[in-house]
């Protein structure tokens, strides 16, 4: 096929997002889903040749600026607080699922090596990051439920993908050192924390001198893939290093990007993390077909294959359901010894962060990168697709109803954060302080009245309500320096807050794009 035939095949992928969205939202499916069964369907449609996807290139166009843009809205605040039970998710339930499916696949198949059991293990283990974003963005969950969700599918790829290269590895050498695979871990995990900090370091330095809005976006983007390419040359996490860096760059973007980037990069984000999700999801599908072709050549039958397949599922299902409903009874059993401040015993949360266990791109690409000569490779592709076609296709389906049956409250010891209206009138105190201090000249004249009766109206009236005025015509130069500052020092307080603790991210940006609008409105009727 030609390369003009693949691009033409790239157009229609893109057009096809469009219809499989609609009949998403039609049926009030999932995207995810809906993209996944689309992609399977294109797979095996007449002319079409089957597709042998590159897993190293999957990874290393789609994974990284996934994982950065969720790192990039990571609340910080919450995810520091939760960082235990983040860790036990990303690490300690991925270990005992892999342990759990080496276990059980080699007591049903013990011809099978440990090792290529356990590769199979870490291949289905970890949560994705991109179907974890697609799924849970559309429910409704408590803030902590969801903080470790998204904090546990943001790290534990690289738990995952250790424990694969190290599976991997014996089969084909026949060598394994504990000591050494610890070792290997730490570094993998302390170099990408490491690497994703400089570059971090690097672009908050470079933004500052950096005028030009295209130019500031690129230079912010360009590291989320550069992170994970260098991450994985070094031999560290470029998973690790592309969130360390995202969360970086999220942190500080308030301070050191313009008004106008900041929205138009979100723009440019927003457009690019939709194409990119659906993208992944129809290549999944895509995937079946020489899933399929695959299998039907192989040595065994199908009915062999089955049993393999369903005994994986259920050690899937299971051990995240054994590992967090233990992890969470454990710790209410501490904190009701310490007599730490706890909530009453809540299987639902357990069993709904049990079932959010979707997987995607990740577990795909580590099964296509299996050597041939691997033993059990046609039961890792299998296994592999049969895990992320149930997990996203039941479990997102169907997590939504979940929730709403269980009836999930949010929690009662949840940090308080201000609301709209309290922020607002500390933001527009802030304003009315910096309008009052330039609203008057040298001999205590004043010279900008409606800007000073605008903006202590406003003050006044964000006790209660909010409302703003036209700003006047004349005098335009001076009055929009006075509302530049005064955006300024809105921007300020906001930040204060937020650095405090006292609001929560959502409110940040939402609050932040009214002052970023503000901002780039002055700027352009001032000239």
């Amino acid at each position: 096929m030609s390369n003009e035939f693949y691009f033409n095949l790239i157009l229609f992928f893109l057009v096809a997002i469009i219809g499989l969205e609609l009949v998403a939202k039609k049926l009030r499916l999932p995207p995810a889903v809906a993209q996944l069964v689309g992609g399977a369907v294109i797979a095996f449609l007449p002319g079409l040749p089957a597709f042998e996807i590159d897993p190293a290139l999957v990874l290393v166009v789609f994974l990284p600026p996934l994982l950065m843009e969720g790192a990039y809205f990571t609340v910080w605040h919450e995810f520091r607080r939760h960082l235990s039970g983040i860790l036990l998710l990303a690490i300690g339930a991925v270990l005992f699922t892999t342990l759990v499916v080496g276990l059980a696949l080699h007591a049903l198949n013990p011809g099978l090596p440990w090792a290529a059991c356990f590769a199979l293990g870490a291949i289905v283990s970890p949560p994705d990051a991109i179907a974890a974003k697609a799924v849970l963005q559309r429910v409704a969950l408590p803030r902590k439920l969801l903080v470790l969700l998204e904090g546990e599918s943001l790290l534990n790829d690289a738990t995952g993908l250790v424990l694969y290269k190290f599976s991997i590895a014996v089969i084909l050498t026949g060598v394994f050192s504990m000591q050494s695979a610890l070792v290997e871990f730490v570094w993998l995990s302390v170099g990408g924390v490491v690497l994703g900090a400089v570059f971090g370091y690097l672009v908050y330095k470079l933004l500052r001198y950096l005028e030009d809005t295209s130019l500031m976006i690129l230079a912010s983007a360009l590291p989320g893939w550069i992170c994970y390419v260098v991450g994985e040359y070094l031999d560290v996490s470029g998973v690790i290093a592309t969130v360390t860096y995202g969360m970086i760059l999220g942190w500080y973007q308030h301070e050191i990007m313009t008004a106008t980037a900041r929205r138009r990069g979100s723009a440019f984000w927003e457009i690019m993390i939709f194409i990119l999700e659906s993208l992944v999801f129809i290549l999944i599908g895509l995937s079946l077909r020489g899933v399929w072709e695959r299998i039907e050549h192989a040595e065994k039958s199908w009915g062999a294959y089955s049993i393999e397949v369903l005994l994986v599922l259920a050690a899937v299902f299971l051990s995240r359901f054994v590992w967090i409903f233990a992890v969470d009874g454990l710790a209410r059993l501490f904190k009701q010894q310490s007599h730490k401040p706890h909530m009453k015993a809540n299987w639902r949360e357990s069993f709904v962060k049990s079932w959010a266990g979707m997987r995607g791109v990740v577990t795909l690409a580590a099964a296509l990168a299996v050597p041939a000569q691997v033993p059990g490779r046609d039961l890792m592709l299998l296994s592999a697709f049969a895990v992320i076609l149930v997990t996203v296709l039941f479990q997102g389906t169907t997590i939504g109803w979940l929730i709403r049956v269980l009836d999930i409250k949010h929690m009662s010891n949840e940090h308080v954060y201000l609301n709209e209206p309290q922020t607002w009138a500390k933001l527009e105190a802030a304003q009315f302080a910096v309008v009052k201090a330039l609203a008057h000249d040298e001999s205590g004249k004043v010279i900008h009245p409606r800007l000073l009766e605008q903006y202590g109206y406003r003050a006044n009236l964000s006790h209660t309500l909010k409302d703003s005025h036209a700003l006047p015509e004349d005098v335009r130069k001076a009055h929009f320096n006075v509302v530049l500052a005064a955006v300024a020092a809105g921007r300020e307080e906001l930040l204060k807050l937020h650095r405090s603790g006292q609001i929560h991210d959502e409110l940040l940006h939402l609050m932040e794009r009214d002052l970023d609008i503000q901002e780039i409105a002055a700027l352009h009727t001032r000239g």
